[in-house]
Parts: C-alpha cells; sequence; structure tokens
C-alpha cells in the first residue's frame, strides 16, 4: 500500500469518528433539553421519536349524574305537578237519524291558584257537558267551568279538592326573541306531562280565527305544540308560566306545508282574564249591540259598495247602545273611535280596544255619505 493511500483511510477514519462524536454530543442534548430540569413540568417521561410515539390513553372523567340538575329540568319539575290533562264530554246533536254518539274531547290546563283555579282554551271545553281533570300522578277530579273568553280563548275551570301544585305567571311582556321556552301538556289526550322545548320564534303575532276577528298579541314558538297541547303551559327557564299554548299551523291556502309554527296566549293577557273571571264570573268586554257582515275587497268589488273595509250592520239589537247613539240596518262602519277598520283590524278587535263605559265617535258610511256619531258603550260577558 502506497503512502498516499495510507493517509487517505486515515483522514476518512479521522472524519467519521468526528461525525460520530457530534452526533452523539448533539443526541445527548437533545434528549438533555427534553428531560431535564428546565423543561420538566410534569413527571420525567422518556422522550419518544416520532416513529414511535403512540397516543397517551388518559383516565376517564367520571360524572355522577345525579348531582347534575339543568335549567330545563329544574323547570320542569317545578311545573310539572301542576299541569293537568282537561277532558270533557259533548252531547250528540238530535239528527234525522236520531241522537248522534256523544264526543269525547281533550286538551290540558294549568293549576294557578290553590283554592284550585286552573286555566286553559275556551275550544277545549266549549259545548261540553262535563268537564274533568287529570292530575300529573292520574288521579281524576271533577271539574267545573267557572267563566270562559271565546276572544281571547281562556277558560277558567275549579276543582273542590287539594291540588298538588301552583304554576306562578310570569311577565310575558319580557320575553324576547330567541330566548328558551318549554311547552308542557297531554298531546293526543295520553301522553300526560310531555315536555317539548323551543325558543320564542316572535311576540305580537296576530291569527285570524274566520270569524270575523282576530286573536292577537300571540307568542309564536317552535316548541312543539300538538293536539291535546291547547291549554298547557308555556314556561321559560325560570320556571315561570309566559304563555297559554293554544294552536299550530301546519299550512297556508296555498298548500304551502309548516312545521315549529306554534301559537301561545301571552300569560299577561291570561292573567287579566282569569282574574276577572275568578272575581266575578265572567270577563267583561265592551257592547255595542249590532249585527254585521265584513266587508273585504272582494265583497265590495261584488256589491259595489263604496268601502273595501268595514262592517255591513245587519241588524240593531233594541235597548243597545247602538240603537241609543241612531245607527240603521244598513250602514257600514268604517271606524271605532281612533281605529280605522282595515285588513289588519276587525270590527271586534278595534270595538275591544275599548273598555265597557267609554264614550267613542264612530265613522260610517249612510247611503254613500260619510256620518259620525257619538256612542257610550255598554258591557257584555263574553261566555
Amino acid at each position: 500500500m502506497s503512502w498516499k493511500r495510507v493517509l487517505y483511510v486515515f483522514f476518512v477514519v479521522v472524519v467519521a469518528g468526528i461525525a460520530a462524536l457530534s452526533g452523539a454530543v448533539a443526541g445527548g442534548l437533545a434528549v438533555y433539553r427534553a428531560i431535564g430540569p428546565a423543561n420538566n413540568t410534569t413527571a420525567a417521561t422518556p422522550a419518544l421519536s416520532t416513529t414511535q410515539a403512540e397516543p397517551v390513553s388518559a383516565e376517564p372523567v367520571k360524572i355522577d349524574t345525579a348531582d347534575i340538575e339543568t335549567t330545563i329540568t329544574g323547570a320542569v319539575e317545578k311545573i310539572g305537578p301542576a299541569v293537568v290533562t282537561v277532558v270533557g264530554n259533548i252531547p250528540g246533536q238530535q239528527s234525522f237519524f236520531g241522537r248522534m254518539p256523544d264526543q269525547q274531547v281533550s286538551g290540558s290546563g294549568v293549576i294557578v291558584n290553590q283554592q284550585g283555579y286552573m286555566i286553559t282554551n275556551n275550544h277545549v271545553v266549549e259545548g261540553t257537558d262535563q268537564v274533568a281533570v287529570i292530575l300529573a300522578d292520574g288521579t281524576q277530579l271533577d271539574a267545573e267551568i267557572v267563566g270562559t273568553d271565546k276572544y281571547a280563548d281562556l277558560a277558567v275551570l275549579k276543582v273542590n279538592s287539594p291540588v298538588p301544585a301552583v304554576a306562578g305567571l310570569g311577565n310575558s311582556d319580557a320575553l324576547k326573541p330567541g330566548e328558551t321556552v318549554i311547552a308542557i301538556g297531554s298531546p293526543l289526550g295520553d301522553f300526560k306531562n310531555t315536555v317539548t322545548v323551543g325558543v320564542v320564534s316572535a311576540t305580537g303575532r296576530s291569527i285570524d280565527t274566520g270569524e270575523g276577528y282576530q286573536i292577537e298579541d300571540l307568542i309564536q314558538t317552535d316548541a312543539a305544540i300538538n293536539s291535546g297541547n291547547s291549554g298547557g303551559p308555556l314556561v321559560n327557564l325560570a320556571g315561570e308560566v309566559v304563555g297559554i299554548n293554544t294552536l299550530v299551523v301546519r299550512g297556508s291556502g296555498t298548500g304551502a306545508i309548516a312545521e315549529g309554527l306554534g301559537f301561545a296566549i301571552p300569560a299577561n293577557t291570561a292573567r287579566a282574564v282569569s282574574e276577572q273571571i275568578i272575581q266575578q264570573g265572567y270577563f267583561s268586554r265592551p257592547y255595542l249591540g249590532i249585527r254585521w257582515q265584513p266587508i273585504t275587497p272582494g265583497i265590495a268589488g261584488t256589491y259595489n259598495l263604496p268601502v273595501e273595509w268595514g262592517a255591513y250592520v245587519t241588524n240593531i239589537m233594541a235597548g243597545s247602545p247602538a240603537a241609543a247613539a241612531n245607527l240603521r240596518q244598513g250602514d257600514i262602519l268604517t271606524r271605532i273611535g281612533d281605529v280605522s277598520l282595515d285588513e289588519s283590524h276587525s270590527y271586534i278587535n278595534a270595538l275591544f280596544t275599548y273598555q265597557p263605559g267609554d264614550k267613542i265617535s264612530i265613522g260610517l258610511v249612510r247611503n254613500g255619505r260619510n256620518v259620525e256619531l257619538e256612542v257610550t258603550l255598554g258591557e257584555t260577558a263574553t261566555r
């Protein structure tokens, strides 16, 4: 071997040794930095290369569900014992073929008074000759109808037995869209104290009843309201009744189908109506004393009437405020007090913005001329 080859081999060995030593030192420093005191915030653990890394299995956290009480379950537990199922019997009508079978109806209600008073919908008990309520524990009690208000779709019932709980009525004026609400009732009459949860979709809604007036200032919610939920409470997260569930809309005249369109009567309305019914057996409404037919643009066009919206007077009740004010058959009412009759304001809704005893002006068209009369409204019980 020549001296040049020996020198070359020696040079290669030296370079390899230096490289190996440098790698060892670098590796040692890396290990030290990884597990040394400056970075050791937990127990020291040998470092793993990226090809050896495995997921660390943490000890599962144990949660005792018995210790958890959510806001929703707390509200349901608070109100649930005060919710009742309302069942009624509508006597069968006499027909050409004989007497028809009785009809059984059902809905929901909520106890609001320690003396056994409870609120439900008028349409749940309308036409019934017998009414009973079933408590949350299954106890059935006979009930009497204390009074009703058709136009607010509310009724007050009473049982003469101790009640298990009383629900508090909250301030429905404080509700805001997006607020969580809970509907409790007996859908189909069989599933007592069914709970559904949703939000307040909107407030101040109006629904046309198809009977010449609208139910106004309703709460719209997407909490599921099914047949049998009518009359049950709509509850906020504080466990207060903020509405009385009344109806659900599933479609329109155009054939469109919708879900999540439930409506409830505000608790403030329910409070005002129920308190008056409890005190005097009926809810007082203003009374004019006419029979009438609504006028719409379609009717006005068909009969060539001088106004598109209004109320056509078909009869005047003897001794009524209308008779005293000299209203006549054939008059067309266009304004009640300060409220003009139009698409959004029917005759009944305009009238009900006033109180019995109020003296108001009435605008009308008589024989093609505009006439204004003064009238003092009477009082009627809306049973």
